[in-house]
């Protein structure tokens, strides 16, 4: 990666950073756990980007601004809510079990 893409992309996430800062409180509350949430369990293709992020902030910002509580939003179970965001996305989990399952393979041809 050059320098300049990092450059780039560092200024694009404090752009990014700002917008959420200007959220509702209860919404920052809840993006920021959804972040932590789709940073841990995936999907791989978050680390190309902010795509999926932004999209749910340009998805906040429009219910905040329509009076919405980020729960009515999102539901009470934050989590199934990225889970149905992520749908068939392929996930670190599902990148550990295939290591797995090959490393088993490869073990068992020997």
């Amino acid at each position: 990666m050059s320098i300049k893409k990092i450059i780039e992309g560092k200024k694009e996430w404090r752009a990014h950073v700002s917008r959420v800062n200007e959220l509702p409180q209860d919404y920052q509350i809840v993006y920021k756990e959804i972040q932590k949430y789709l940073f841990k369990v995936g999907p791989v293709e978050l680390n190309e980007g902010i795509g999926l992020l932004t999209e749910i902030l340009s998805f906040f910002e429009e219910s905040a601004a329509a009076g919405k509580d980020v729960l009515e939003v999102t539901g009470t179970d934050v989590a199934a809510f990225c889970d149905a965001l992520i749908g068939d996305s392929k996930t670190y989990s599902d990148l550990y079990q295939e290591s797995v399952n090959e490393q088993v393979n490869k073990a068992m041809k020997k």
